[in-house]
């Protein structure tokens, strides 16, 4: 197994500063020295992925290097008796893809302080089409739900709600009774929305104030936010006395211009999603939640599924803002 080749996406810095993916054959000797050897069957694809194949520093650090956040598959060797081989596990977050070698790579080894079993009611393909979005979006419906924000209590806002994210959040509350209102940026997948659970669908541009008012009529119970910028600082100042926001993203901007208005005139909450940290008990405890009551009963039809030879122009869609949904990406067969 030692000497055993297996394909990854390999993202390399080339001499003149620009920097180029494709997969490549590695060894498993290379990986680094972990407890836990795990064949990956299933991975997918987000916005952090990304921004490590496209040479981002703030997510990783050094290269060359495999992307890939997500890894779903079986045990192969283990150092710990928690985790023997033939286990079906899921690895997502921690370092993993970002200076770590991920699971956009047939085989990966990590501590074992990262690895969680396969909650017994979802299959490993099901889990990664999940992956961490869906698990981002599950940490900001537990953030409403157990605030508690409830159905009765007026309509949630979910921003990004063409990405993975928006999508399954969206799925999620209007499967709990949640009155939704969508954003997005792609007028063309208002019918899509719609089916999935939204309420209404408003524009990136209705969404956005640019008045500089430090408030705004109040609209909102409940926020689930993948954007940032102007359209979370608009949504934060459109809410109502009491509600809860979750910000989990940036793919607008890293920026907030806000005052403090909202906070301490109308007690609004604003909570900040992480993913990566999210520590093992409260992680497999949202994992459950995805594996029973708040199973998407539409996932399926927010999944595109590509092979590891795919990725590459995949991850050009994304940096591009052409994504939709969730992608999969299937390496049983590589």
């Amino acid at each position: 197994m030692t000497e055993k080749k297996f394909r990854a996406l390999w993202v390399e810095e080339d001499k003149s500063g620009v920097f180029r993916r494709w997969v490549a054959k590695r060894l498993v000797t290379e990986l680094p020295d972990h407890e836990v050897l795990v064949r990956v069957l299933y991975s997918s694809l987000n916005y952090k992925d990304a921004l490590s194949a496209t040479g981002n520093r703030g997510v990783t650090r050094r290269y060359p290097h495999t992307p890939g956040i997500d890894a779903a598959g079986v045990v192969v060797e283990s150092s710990v008796a928690d985790f023997r081989p033939g286990a079906e596990v899921v690895v997502s977050g921690y370092d993993l893809g970002m200076n770590t070698s991920g699971g956009l790579g047939q085989y990966i080894r990590v501590p074992a302080a990262w690895v969680m079993p396969r909650p017994a009611a979802l299959s490993l393909r099901q889990c990664m089409m999940y992956g961490t979005a869906g698990f981002t979006a599950a940490q900001c419906v537990a953030r409403l739900v157990d605030f508690p924000i409830r159905p009765e209590d007026g309509k949630i806002l979910v921003t990004g709600a063409t990405g993975g994210v928006g999508m399954i959040a969206l799925a999620i509350l209007g499967q709990l009774g949640y009155r939704v209102c969508a954003v997005t940026g792609k007028s063309e997948q208002t019918a899509r929305l719609i089916e999935l659970g939204a309420e209404t669908v408003l524009s990136r541009a209705a969404a956005t104030d640019n008045s500089g008012r430090m408030l705004l009529k109040g609209k909102w119970a409940g926020v689930v936010d993948a954007v940032g910028g102007l359209i979370l600082s608009t949504a934060i100042k459109s809410c109502r006395y009491g509600a809860m926001v979750t910000c989990c993203g940036n793919a607008a901007s890293a920026d907030l211009p806000l005052s403090v208005y909202p906070f301490i005139l109308r007690g609004v909450t604003l909570a900040g999603i992480d993913s990566a940290e999210t520590p093992m008990s409260r992680r497999r405890a949202l994992w459950q939640r995805l594996a029973g009551s708040w199973q998407a009963p539409n996932l399926e039809g927010m999944v595109s599924e590509i092979s590891l030879d795919e990725v590459a122009a995949k991850i050009e869609d994304i940096i591009q803002g052409r994504h939709l949904g969730r992608t999969l990406v299937n390496l049983d067969g590589d």
